[in-house]
């Protein structure tokens, strides 16, 4: 079984749940998950945990996001992208690129964003695309996000716009699209999407599922988009143990460390001296006001 990352480049048309079962029939492993997923439609990195790597999603997905895209002026859709039903046109006749980019900008910061009404949100266990699809109302359910960056990144051609993104996770890149026709009064949908990097990881660094099969068949090592699980980079601290400590914490113990940095609740990355990850724990405590404090182990993974 392998413990680690892959990082795939998305084709369109496939969810990232077929993305997910393709690896597990190419790999033959079952336990495989995802950091984050993306629209149909939309292309670039998935990250997915494999084996015990999966037990750092929780750690890994809510990692910052950037995008590249296209955004279509002059008509809005009932999806907020390209694969939706034309819902109302309007000219963009007169429709200036540094008007755009003045909206653009109002959009940067902490927002409260609406779940567009077909998206894979549930309520009562039902999606709300299901309820669309039936003629149903979506209920308006509002989540607080952050736009680190939303810059126009060329001009303004045939109606369509090339962006730049900068989010947190769980950002509706459509909803934005949408949101930005909507205060211009023309309307917009997003056209075309690419996910270019997941927190630290890159789509420059990630495979095709053609490319993953032909690894597969070869029989070889994973090699490309393959990070194994003592080189994945968490968003805290590493400390390292001697064989003491690491006996202690792969029994589940507490252990004492004199160079700790960090409040307590603080997540920290422990490793032996080999560099291997043996456990993600937090701060327990602090031992009086210098850096000695006490480590708890909460997820083993020797």
């Amino acid at each position: 079984m392998l413990d680690g990352l892959f990082l795939i480049d998305k084709e369109p048309d496939c969810t990232s749940h077929d993305v997910v079962q393709q690896v597990r029939r190419t790999l033959g492993q079952r336990k495989i998950g995802h950091c984050g997923t993306l629209d149909p439609g939309a292309t670039g990195l998935l990250v997915l945990t494999l084996g015990r790597a999966t037990r750092l999603t929780r750690f890994l997905i809510r990692a910052p996001k950037i995008y590249d895209g296209e955004i279509r002026f002059g008509a809005t859709t009932d999806t907020y992208d390209r694969h939706g039903e034309i819902t109302a046109e309007s000219s963009i006749e007169g429709l200036e690129h540094a008007s755009i980019v003045k909206d653009m900008e109002k959009l940067v910061g902490t927002l409260d964003q609406a779940a567009p009404p077909f998206s894979a949100k549930k309520l009562k266990g039902v999606k709300y695309y299901e309820m669309a699809r039936r003629g149903e109302e979506v209920p308006e359910a509002k989540k607080q996000i952050t736009v680190f960056d939303f810059a126009a990144t060329g001009e303004l051609r045939d109606g369509l716009l090339p962006f730049r993104l900068e989010c947190s996770s769980g950002t509706y890149v459509r909803s934005l699209a949408h949101d930005l026709g909507q205060s211009l009064g023309c309307g917009a949908h997003l056209a075309e999407l690419r996910r270019i990097k997941v927190g630290p990881f890159h789509v420059d660094k990630a495979v095709s599922l053609e490319q993953l099969k032909e690894q597969a068949e070869a029989s070889t090592a994973p090699q490309e988009g393959w990070i194994p699980i003592d080189q994945v980079p968490l968003p805290f601290p590493e400390l390292a143990t001697d064989s003491q400590q690491s006996k202690r914490i792969i029994h589940g113990q507490s252990v004492l460390f004199r160079e700790l940095q960090g409040e307590e609740g603080d997540w920290v990355k422990l490793v032996d001296r080999r560099g291997q990850l043996i456990a993600v724990g937090t701060v327990a405590e602090r031992i009086g006001s210098g850096k000695v404090g006490l480590v708890q182990p909460k997820i083993v993974f020797s």
